[in-house]
């Protein structure tokens, strides 16, 4: 329980605001919040764990404060409004006092944004789910033969980059005119984001050569941190917009999701310091196949409206069979 006692502590005073902001009510819907945030975000805690693993001590530490004050603040309260200022042209001031003030207007133009939003953030998990199943250096295979074969292609230079736009292109053709540009061009930022974070953090495992190792683990934990913030942001967008389906009240909002994100980011470093992901070792595997259907949940919910509950629910069950899996083969490899 060491772990997560900063996170209750985040939800006492959490639902104490909430209650003082919006009654007994706004405590109960930023519990509600919490709980989804969490049960929507697993696959994300198990990724993020086998990111910080990687890192030293100190910027896991950081991870675990600084980030989550970058995941609240940031990710869910300030990256929303900027994007509804960009969106229409209002500054930010302007923006975050229509936040407070008129909700439902704010609401509008946030699911106005929700193509570029679902473009950007899909894109970025879908090239996640692609480095991930097309890595040939994997040794461990869930699904056998076929996953084998994936990682063969992975020899393949840059054979990610290729699908992940090929999808993209392919996409275009199902959205109404209006919006393809803005769809193409959030996607294409998505992709380019990605593979500007996971190069330098691959010039970083280059120069382990070259340098001190500690410097090295030093730079990698840097940009693993700044990869881990932006994978967050990715899951956080949906997450921002489909809560507005539960409550407008944007300070109801920030809480319940705060709340969740804490306890995500507290399941991620219990993770790492019980060694969860050496104990299953197909959990990596479900968590980023999970990736992989949100990723493509996210473009199609740019034509058709998905609900929340199906995508948690898909996470759900890769997740479960994935312990299942670990299961087994830890009975049988003894």
């Amino acid at each position: 329980m060491q772990y997560f006692r900063l996170s209750f502590l985040i939800t006492l005073i959490g639902l104490a605001v909430a209650y003082f902001w919006g009654g007994i009510m706004g405590a109960f819907i930023a519990f509600i919040l919490a709980v989804l945030e969490v049960s929507l975000s697993f696959d994300n805690a198990v990724v993020n764990a086998s990111i910080l693993k990687r890192m030293d001590d100190k910027w896991q530490g950081y991870f675990l404060t600084w980030g989550i004050l970058i995941a609240v603040f940031g990710m869910r309260l300030l990256f929303p409004i900027l994007i509804v200022s960009v969106a229409t042209g209002i500054d930010f001031l302007g923006v975050t006092a229509m936040a407070l003030h008129d909700p439902a207007t704010y609401a509008e133009h946030l699911n106005a944004s929700h193509v570029q939003i679902a473009a950007f953030g899909g894109m970025f998990l879908l090239m996640v789910f692609f480095s991930f199943i097309f890595n040939e250096n994997k040794e461990l295979h869930w699904l056998g033969y076929l996953e084998r074969k994936l990682s063969d292609f992975g020899k393949l230079e840059s054979i990610e980059i290729i699908l992940a736009l090929g999808v993209l292109l392919a996409g275009q053709h199902w959205l109404p005119e209006a919006i393809r540009f803005n769809a193409l061009i959030a996607g294409i930022s998505g992709v380019i984001l990605f593979v500007i974070v996971d190069s330098l953090a691959a010039l970083f495992e280059d120069e382990e050569e070259g340098e001190e190792v500690t410097t090295a683990i030093k730079k990698g934990s840097v940009m693993s941190f700044l990869y881990l913030e932006v994978l967050d942001a990715s899951f956080s967008f949906d997450g921002v917009i489909g809560a507005f389906a539960i409550t407008q009240d944007v300070v109801i909002i920030m809480l319940g999701l705060a709340i969740g994100a804490m306890f995500v980011r507290s399941l991620t470093v219990f993770l790492v310091r019980k060694g969860t992901l050496d104990e299953y070792v197909f959990l990596e595997h479900g968590a980023h196949y999970a990736i992989g259907t949100l990723a493509a949940i996210m473009l199609l919910s740019m034509m058709y409206h998905i609900s929340e509950v199906v995508t948690g629910s898909v996470g759900a069950v890769l997740i479960a069979l994935s312990i299942i899996s670990s299961i087994r083969y830890k009975k049988h490899a003894n």
